[in-house]
């Protein structure tokens, strides 16, 4: 991990949500150069609109977030042209072939496939075409491949297969070794505690553990017996 002193983005008392109603509130979670965060909870416990808020996609309710140090409002695509990358799930068009999803994402082919080689006999294959798998490292090959500072991924592995989850995990490991910081939502508890540095546990919209992967693990059945039983680990 890569410590700067600084964090990359910061959320210091963060409420968020839909109309009047806070789905996350009184949220102080950060992430730094050189980490990977894991942001843990069950389905509505607030994970994904962290993400939103963090991004700048959504306006907070209250409290505030400091992106790159600075407090305020940027929306997502201008954060994203300061570098910052957003992955959801397998976000890639359909009627594009691989080759053309790299180019509207201007990416070089040579840079995503040394990141995931698999994808070179997929190059002329349509978006929609490809797997699960392949296309969820198309999109985190996109997304890695234009070095951000951060990147958020909300359920990058949600219903692959564990080889594919290890490959996805591992990509953004290595990125984060050479400066990147992450902040991963994730359904594979397991698995995202051997990549991360640090781990967010979300219930209700807020906070209820916090602490690296080696302090947690003696609570790892309860988290995921207590916050995560809608999401069985393999």
């Amino acid at each position: 991990m890569h410590d700067t002193g600084q964090p990359l983005i910061e959320a210091r008392a963060l409420s968020a949500g839909y109309g009047a109603r806070p789905v996350v509130s009184d949220l102080d979670i950060e992430v730094r150069p050189g980490e990977v965060v894991a942001l843990l909870g069950p389905n509505g416990a607030g994970k994904t609109t962290t993400l939103r808020v963090l991004s700048g996609d959504l306006t907070p309710m209250g409290g505030e977030v400091l992106w790159l140090g600075t407090s305020g409002h940027a929306p997502l695509h201008r954060r994203a042209r300061e570098g910052l990358a957003y992955v959801g799930e397998r976000a890639v068009f359909s009627r594009l072939d691989t080759a053309d999803n790299l180019r509207v994402g201007r990416v070089r082919a040579e840079r995503a496939l040394a990141l995931f080689p698999e994808l070179e006999k997929r190059m002329k294959t349509g978006g929609g075409m490809l797997s699960g798998g392949e296309q969820q490292m198309l999109s985190l090959a996109r997304a890695l491949s234009r070095d951000p500072k951060l990147l958020l991924a909300d359920e990058l592995s949600l219903g692959l297969a564990p080889l594919v989850v290890d490959r996805l995990l591992r990509a953004v490991r290595e990125a984060a070794d050479q400066g990147l910081g992450a902040l991963l939502v994730e359904q594979h508890v397991r698995k995202v505690l051997d990549i991360a540095d640090r781990v967010y546990v979300l219930s209700r919209g807020r906070v209820t553990m916090t602490g690296t992967p080696k302090e947690l693990r003696g609570q790892l059945d309860a988290i995921e017996s207590s916050y995560l039983a809608n999401h069985p680990t393999p």
